[in-house]
């Protein structure tokens, strides 16, 4: 049975996933805000399309107006047709002053949805502007999403087997690590925009906040007998190790 690893083995375990996450990183780094910008674009591509059909549906809306006052206007033509042939067959005065008063009504019937036909074309008019800017928006997007989608997309092409590779070995790394000590190099990792959790002390400063680490502190750093986190940044202290990759790509050389 396996004994409890030395904190020597705890701080070369730690130095070896920040090595490995401190990759991914760098490929994360490489596609930059294009997923993101993809993400935002496909999103408001979706928001226009959907403004696109509810302008398409007022229009349609406007239109059938149109036509129920276009209809309304012809059944007054008809009346007033009507009550034009009536005109020569009065027998009284008041027959006839009823006639003239049901063609007055017509009249300004057909005059008020000459207006309602005016004022909708004049609201149609507008839709239709913001249809067709809102449409023009949508294609500007559409072919910014495609370039955005063809650059990601060859970035991914190139790195997809590094990274897939990095995120086995980073699981990896992660099971020969005790789970507070994970917690805390996750919680660290997420703290700070560059992902530095564990870091080297370099020209006797810390190398993620790069202030200054007393000699004594860097004798008891070298000597890997306790974890030492730096007082001013909270990452993880270690000296120099060689990575099992680092010793490969020696070996290699």
């Amino acid at each position: 049975m396996a004994g409890e690893p030395t904190v020597a083995e705890k701080l070369k375990s730690l130095y070896e996933l920040q090595s490995i996450d401190s990759r991914i990183d760098e490929i994360e780094i490489l596609k930059g805000e294009l997923p993101i910008e993809v993400s935002d674009l496909e999103d408001e591509i979706a928001g226009l399309e959907t403004r696109i059909n509810k302008l398409n549906a007022q229009v349609e809306d406007i239109d059938a107006e149109i036509s129920q006052y276009n209809a309304k206007i012809k059944e007054a033509e008809a009346l007033i047709e009507r009550y034009n042939t009536q005109l020569d067959n009065v027998k009284n005065n008041r027959e006839y002053d009823a006639l003239m008063k049901e063609l007055e009504m017509q009249n300004l019937e057909i005059q008020l949805m000459e207006k309602k036909i005016r004022m909708a074309g004049k609201e149609k008019e507008r839709r239709e502007e913001k249809l067709e800017e809102t449409r023009s928006r949508l294609d500007s997007k559409q072919k910014d999403l495609a370039t955005k989608k063809v650059e990601l997309e060859e970035i991914i092409k190139k790195t997809e087997k590094d990274e897939d590779k990095l995120r086995k070995q980073s699981e990896k790394a992660r099971k020969k690590i005790e789970d507070r000590l994970l917690r805390a190099y996750d919680k660290t990792r997420t703290s700070y925009r560059n992902g530095l959790a564990v870091v080297t002390v370099e020209r006797n400063s810390c190398g993620g906040c790069f202030n200054m680490i007393p000699p004594q502190l860097q004798l008891e750093i070298a000597m890997r007998k306790k974890i030492i986190a730096c007082e001013h940044c909270g990452r993880i202290l270690v000296d120099d190790f060689v990575t099992d990759e680092e010793k490969e790509a020696e070996k290699a050389s």
